[in-house]
């Protein structure tokens, strides 16, 4: 069939092709199966399940195909950055790059967050690196918590007081 109407008819190709069960909606699991980094592995489940969220209106944990060309252009712009940063186009950030991409987004993050960031999401290696998905995954944690943060800190001073549960909503509503 056609297109609906909106729909890139590229995007609603790969929609048909993605909706293995031909229900009409993309479940975390076809969404995973359809994305791979520069390194041919699947996206992580994690990041799958927050993209989806985020598109998902009727918060079904499934997205139909305007959520799905929504999602493919969120993406592909992510890939841009993300090529923009990789800067040896290795197909992975490294950590001098994650630093430079941190910089020019506009966060003043130490070197030592950077290392954690890199434990946490990189590649196990002798030389760490991060893979789009992760990169995707980070940069809309940093960009929810930091949403998160400005709202308790309405003087802009760059620290805030919160009670433990005051921290824990703020986490458990952003995050998981």
């Amino acid at each position: 069939g056609n297109a609906p109407p909106g729909v890139d008819p590229e995007a609603f190709s790969w929609f048909q092709a993605v909706d293995a069960d031909h229900s009409g909606y993309i479940s975390v699991k076809e969404l995973k199966q359809a994305l791979v980094n520069s390194n041919w592995s699947t996206f992580n489940d994690e990041t799958c399940t927050l993209m989806i969220n985020m598109f998902d209106k009727t918060r079904s944990g499934r997205i139909d195909v305007y959520g799905f060309a929504a999602l493919l252009r969120f993406i592909q712009q992510w890939r841009s950055l993300f090529q923009q940063y990789d800067r040896d186009q290795s197909g992975s950030i490294s950590f001098n790059e994650l630093q430079q991409a941190f910089t020019q987004m506009g966060y003043n993050l130490s070197p030592q967050f950077s290392q954690l960031l890199l434990a946490r999401y990189g590649q196990r290696s002798s030389n760490p690196s991060i893979q789009l998905d992760r990169f995707i995954h980070i940069c809309m944690q940093l960009q929810s918590t930091t949403d998160a943060f400005r709202e308790k800190d309405t003087g802009l001073v760059g620290n805030v007081r919160l009670s433990y549960e005051d921290f824990l909503t703020m986490v458990v509503t952003r995050m998981m």
